[in-house]
């Protein structure tokens, strides 16, 4: 990591937990990425890498470890790109390599991965000699981890398909440094405590950001460098840049803590790209169903001040559920009630799951069964994981087909996410 932070002399907290986090790029402000697929990995590959993972499996936490830590002694110049500790990213490792050898045979798809994966480790530093030393490592660590079953055979299968995922990443990172910047410098303007934890943080940035309602982007602060969080803006975009994010401070969350009870305006943050599908690209004669919980109110109310701009509610209504455990915890309600009563085709409805209260008393899938069905809508969602989980498996019993629910997944999206746009389908800070 490059760069000084320039901070007031008082002290803050410091942390090292978690690591670089792995995201999926801005569909709307770049065209695709044109890669070439890579070279093809024959039948006969894909069958030995698949039957090694059956071997090490019952190994993966040690591999994981053994990897970095031969990584970190034979190329100490990378251990700055980490932080101290690599709980966390052992486990995003695990899940990448899962997933680069699940994709293996599908060249397509595959680009589409490690595309993503290259462009979001700019932000690391993350540099085409770095691949190599990786590959290296991580052949050791698997032929450790194998055992007798790591024959010649094998390691080229592994050097074949390792060298196709590295080359697509590297191609995909020199092609994104022609387009924009790895990361922008910004800092705080606004610090307005909101209740309940809750923090409205808005940022410039040094040079202007690009992004589509909807997205969020990645987040890095002073007190925890090399940690990113994730945040969305909870408006659409603005003419001057700037970036207005709710964030709630959650138990054990660095950053989140740090943000809302430590930052202050003029401190310095840095943004990663903007990333994430949900953005608003409704279905010719549906209506619109908004369905948010907690935080997750940000980038649904983003795409709603959205589709206000672009006129879309003249001719379309668009419902808006927005759910919590209590009445105090109804995070935003009362903008969202001021913001129907500006544009009436807006309905607003709130749940409380927690709290015997007249008329609000229910969770959000109870309440969504409650107001259905929506197979007439197209269905924007965030919110924690159990809610998301819960709302999206009660719209599919209420008519809305996977395909039109659109939501971005949480903790690591490039490695859970749809590969593609289709748009079908710790510290949990909001998306």
């Amino acid at each position: 990591m490059t760069g000084t932070w320039h901070l007031d002399p008082q002290p803050r907290p410091q942390d090292d937990w978690g690591g670089p986090a792995v995201f999926p790029p801005d569909p709307a402000a770049l065209p695709p990425y044109a890669a070439a697929a890579p070279a093809p990995v024959s039948a006969e590959d894909i069958a030995l890498v698949r039957a090694s993972l059956a071997v090490v499996g019952p190994h993966v936490a040690e591999l994981a470890v053994y990897f970095y830590a031969i990584l970190f002694a034979r190329h100490p110049q990378v251990r700055d790109l980490f932080p101290a500790t690599l709980d966390v990213q052992r486990d995003r490792l695990l899940r990448a390599l899962l997933r680069i050898v699940d994709l293996v045979d599908d060249p397509d798809n595959l680009v589409a991965f490690c595309s993503r994966l290259g462009r979001d480790h700019r932000k690391f530093g993350t540099q085409e000699a770095h691949y190599p030393a990786v590959g290296e490592c991580l052949l050791e660590a698997l032929s450790r981890y194998a055992g007798p079953a790591w024959t010649p055979d094998l390691a080229a299968a592994w050097q074949r398909a390792y060298s196709a995922a590295a080359d697509v990443m590297i191609r995909a990172a020199e092609d994104d440094a022609h387009r924009r910047p790895a990361v922008w410098g910004a800092h705080i303007v606004r610090h307005v405590h909101r209740g309940n934890g809750i923090a409205e943080i808005t940022v410039r940035p040094q040079a202007p950001y690009p992004f589509v309602a909807g997205q969020y982007v990645s987040v890095e602060t002073p007190w925890a460098p090399r940690l990113w969080r994730h945040y969305s803006p909870a408006h659409a975009p603005r003419d001057d840049s700037e970036l207005t994010f709710h964030v709630r401070a959650v138990h054990g969350g660095v950053v989140s803590n740090a943000l809302v009870h430590h930052a202050r305006p003029g401190d310095p943050v840095r943004l990663g790209p903007p990333e994430g599908d949900m953005v608003l690209r409704p279905a010719a004669g549906r209506d619109l169903l908004f369905v948010a919980g907690g935080t997750g109110l940000a980038p649904i109310r983003a795409l709603i001040e959205q589709a206000a701009r672009e006129g879309i509610g003249d001719t379309t209504e668009v419902s808006l559920f927005i759910g919590a455990r209590t009445a105090d915890e109804l995070y935003g309600l009362d903008d969202m009630l001021r913001m129907s009563q500006r544009h009436h085709w807006l309905r607003v409805r709130a749940a409380v799951s927690h709290q015997r209260i007249a008329g609000l008393e229910g969770t959000l899938p109870q309440v969504l069964a409650e107001f259905g069905p929506w197979y007439r809508h197209e269905a924007y969602l965030c919110g924690p994981p159990q809610m998301l989980g819960e709302a999206v498996q009660a719209l599919q019993r209420h008519g809305v087909p996977p395909h039109l629910m659109h939501y971005d997944p949480w903790d690591v999206p490039v490695l859970t996410a749809p590969l593609r746009p289709l748009r079908p389908t710790e510290e949990t800070d909001q998306l």
